[in-house]
């Protein structure tokens, strides 16, 4: 099958151009310039087109004749704040909309479509892991709501044309704002990361690498709709904050009461550390008969991040 993939360059990408390579497909990567000698494994090729011009997209595309289209598109800030989020989520909110629209328009009949979504979108008020059913986010903070009505548009405009979204979960791995020398990472280092309100906020995370076995799989197959690839084992940030500290010999995460951690990160930041909800797995694992290389992150950590103290000091 020949595969095209947008977002070609991400940290996704990185991982999924070899695993399509691997696995037989023929892989086209979409790029907004003009690749470097280096770009992509063996076995693929590049073709340029930016996603939020509707002509140049429709040449790329034209030039991939593509029977699969793979949606990673996104533009996240290397650090995030969470009292700017709206503002530094914006170009990734016209990716998810104006360019899924786009990309779509120019591979319509294609025979697959996936793309990414995040998993960390359901109602906080809901019991336990949310599996695909539950609501989402009724009344999200400020600073995340234009970031969630660009994901449910995206999830609109993939299921109109017959496609399938994973949602993701906090994706960790080479390049992301887990790895190493990732900020999030930098952050914890500096105890600069606390607990706001016991760290009650539950995370599912995905490492790239499962997130890429997960689209190979799902081409292979027909399902629609979305599906949740996160890993086995959802769990708050007052457990795994701690565990990530001691890995990269960081101090233990001081604690913080909501009302001083609002000044300093806003309402979104307190609900990304006090009221995320986690993602159950079931339903992807079984339609795609895909399980993740890393089912804890307790092993995924240790595997990104087991060094890290040591190149730290």
């Amino acid at each position: 099958m020949r595969v095209l993939v947008a977002g070609a360059t991400g940290v996704i990408g990185r991982q999924l151009l070899p695993a399509l390579v691997a696995a037989g497909h023929d892989v086209v990567g979409l790029s907004r310039t003009a690749p470097g000698a280096d770009t992509g494994p063996a076995g693929m090729r590049i073709v340029v087109g930016d996603a939020l011009d509707r002509a140049s997209v429709a040449r790329a595309v034209d030039e991939a004749a593509p029977d699969a289209v793979v949606n990673m598109l996104t533009a996240i800030p290397p650090e995030i704040d969470p009292k700017r989020l709206a503002e530094q989520f914006a170009l990734t909110n016209r990716l998810r909309t104006e360019g899924t629209r786009n990309l779509l328009a120019a591979a319509g009949g294609v025979k697959r479509v996936i793309a990414q979504g995040l998993a960390y979108v359901y109602d906080p008020e809901g019991a336990g892991p949310a599996d695909e059913d539950a609501p989402l986010w009724r009344r999200p903070p400020g600073q995340f709501a234009p970031v969630l009505a660009a994901l449910q548009e995206l999830e609109r405009t993939t299921r109109d044309a017959g496609g399938l979204v994973l949602r993701l979960g906090h994706l960790y791995g080479p390049g992301t704002l887990y790895a190493p020398d990732g900020a999030f990472v930098r952050q914890v280092r500096a105890g600069r990361l606390p607990l706001v309100g016991g760290g009650t906020a539950t995370f599912s995370f995905s490492h790239t690498y499962d997130v890429a076995t997960a689209v190979v799989a799902a081409l292979a197959g027909d399902q629609t709709g979305v599906l949740n690839v996160v890993d086995d084992e959802p769990a708050p940030m007052s457990e795994w904050l701690p565990f990530l500290a001691h890995l990269v010999g960081a101090p233990e995460p001081k604690r913080v009461p909501v009302f001083l951690a609002r000044f300093a990160v806003g309402p979104w930041g307190v609900a990304f550390m006090s009221r995320l909800r986690g993602a159950d797995n079931t339903r992807a694992k079984a339609t795609l008969d895909w399980k993740p290389r890393y089912p804890s992150w307790r092993a995924g950590f240790a595997t990104e991040l087991g060094g890290a103290a040591a190149d730290a000091s």
